[in-house]
């Protein structure tokens, strides 16, 4: 059901204290308004702490700047008088004793009256005393239906018609914006050249971007990664390529589900990150990056809303592509966190939404360290596929080397020997060859000169690969991947044998 059929079932049920945490203010009042007048036509009362109560003439200005008192007009009219209060921004009053008390009060006395309180707030914010007596109502972004009408009504009032590709174009980028925002960003574009066109698409991206920034949860990504930037794994690649359109209605029509995500595992450095970029690129979609501990937050609840805001907000984004970087870092040692369970509470609230959604959002989530990593995280339906990325054999190490190379030296790639860089790098990770390079680049500049084969193995010589450092946390993860747990990500990759060290130049 939809946000008015709930609102009218929990009207009708005398549910005394309704909770609606938006940021969409006006476009609620409007719903729940019209949600009272099909209730039997119930009289609408707004209060807000500047103005007091608004709209009727006989309470105009009551309670104004005394919450406790608007609290107190319900008790003033006669108990058959069916009535909805709408009290703005009320969450801020909720820890006061007084008003707590007042609020369980009313909840007693409303159960045998046709009167509902909704508080309208753009967090939620509820105090642990008051949880039995509110009932949380979620009120969604606008769907695309909506985003439709509206687009539709304010392109028609200045005469522009858009082709039904176009317009489909403008309600898919609209997506995860408030109806607000979708005017005044439609309004800046007619009011800039008198129309809209594809050019103004760019707008509504940015103001997208500026929205996501605000809720300080999600990172609206960048991403100009290609599949062909990353060097090897095979297996992975394919995966994703044969998934490539499946977020097509040809796809729905078909009667394939949307992909749910890809859980990479493996070691630092490996391109696991490059993979998420890569995939939002290759597929067309949005990537938003989370920062998991930006969902922690320090008042009660606020880590379990914050949870909440981004799930709502990545599925009015869908389709797109929901990056967690080092999830095993953020959910490591759940049962020995002191935070009276908060961490598990908005990790149950996660993983449930992995399990259970069916919005066309792909989660991609990166791990290094498999025994940080919770069990249930590993589950089958919560990922697609569980990939591990290992080490680079011989074979993906010269296809990284040409990757780097081709990008900084595409002229001259063919003065580079990359069988010999690839031989002679054994147990070097991906990000560990970029770094080499770029120490050969140091020094051919100090010396005025372009940088060589000689250099990039000299710099090789010197560093320690993490291979070596953390050796027995890197076996332990090869031979979990090995046992059967996860799918290879290269089509061959042998636990390489450490070769013999790089050769000199007298060699």
């Amino acid at each position: 059901m939809g946000f008015t059929e709930d609102l009218g079932l929990l009207l009708r049920a005398r549910y005394p204290i309704i909770y609606v945490a938006t940021a969409e203010e006006e476009r609620a009042e409007l719903e729940i308004a019209a949600c009272a007048k099909a209730q039997g036509d119930r009289a609408v009362y707004l209060w807000d702490f500047v103005e007091g109560y608004q709209g009727n003439l006989n309470d105009a200005g009551f309670g104004r700047r005394n919450p406790l008192q608007a609290l107190e007009l319900l008790e003033k009219l006669p108990t058959s008088a069916a009535a909805v209060f709408i009290l703005r921004d009320f969450h801020r009053f909720l820890e006061d004793v007084a008003i707590s008390r007042k609020l369980r009060n009313l909840g007693r006395l409303l159960k045998a009256q046709p009167k509902n309180i909704v508080i309208l707030s753009s967090q939620l914010a509820i105090p642990e005393e008051l949880g039995e007596t509110i009932t949380v109502l979620e009120f969604t972004l606008p769907t695309p239906g909506t985003i439709r009408q509206e687009v539709e009504q304010l392109l028609g009032s200045t005469g522009t018609a858009l082709s039904a590709t176009m317009l489909d174009e403008v309600v898919r980028s609209c997506q995860g914006l408030s109806l607000e925002r979708i005017r005044r960003v439609l309004g800046r574009a007619i009011a800039s050249h008198g129309s809209f066109d594809d050019r103004d698409l760019d707008l509504i991206l940015e103001e997208k971007r500026q929205t996501i920034r605000q809720t300080q949860i999600l990172d609206y990504y960048p991403a100009t990664e290609q599949i062909s930037d990353i060097g090897g794994l095979d297996n992975l690649k394919d995966w994703l390529l044969k998934r490539g359109t499946a977020f097509s209605e040809k796809a729905r029509q078909y009667g394939l589900p949307y992909p749910r995500g890809l859980l990479l595992m493996g070691i630092q450095g490996t391109g696991k990150s490059l993979t998420a970029k890569a995939i939002a690129h290759h597929w067309h979609l949005p990537l938003l990056r989370l920062d998991v501990g930006r969902l922690f937050g320090g008042l009660v609840g606020e880590s379990e809303s914050r949870t909440r805001q981004m799930i709502q907000l990545a599925e009015a984004l869908a389709p797109c592509v929901l990056w967690i970087d080092e999830i095993d870092k953020a959910f490591a040692g759940l049962d020995s966190r002191g935070d009276a369970g908060t961490t598990s509470r908005v990790f149950g609230t996660f993983i449930t939404w992995m399990a259970e959604k069916t919005s066309p959002v792909f989660v991609v989530a990166t791990a290094n360290n498999l025994q940080a990593l919770p069990p249930e995280m590993l589950r089958r339906g919560r990922f697609d596929e569980i990939f591990f990325v290992g080490l680079p054999n011989q074979d993906e190490r010269q296809a990284i080397f040409e990757v780097h190379l081709s990008r900084l030296r595409p002229h001259t790639l063919k003065s580079y020997d990359l069988a010999r860089l690839a031989y002679e790098t054994p147990d070097f990770s991906g990000a560990e060859i970029e770094q080499v390079i770029i120490e050969a680049m140091h020094l051919g500049f100090s010396q005025n000169r372009d940088f060589t084969t000689d250099d990039i193995l000299e710099a090789a010589s010197q560093m320690v690969p993490l291979a070596r450092t953390a050796q027995d946390q890197i076996t332990a993860l090869q031979n979990w991947a090995a046992s059967g747990k996860a799918r290879l990500a290269s089509r061959s990759t042998p636990l390489e044998q450490r070769l013999k060290p790089p050769r000199s130049d007298a060699d």
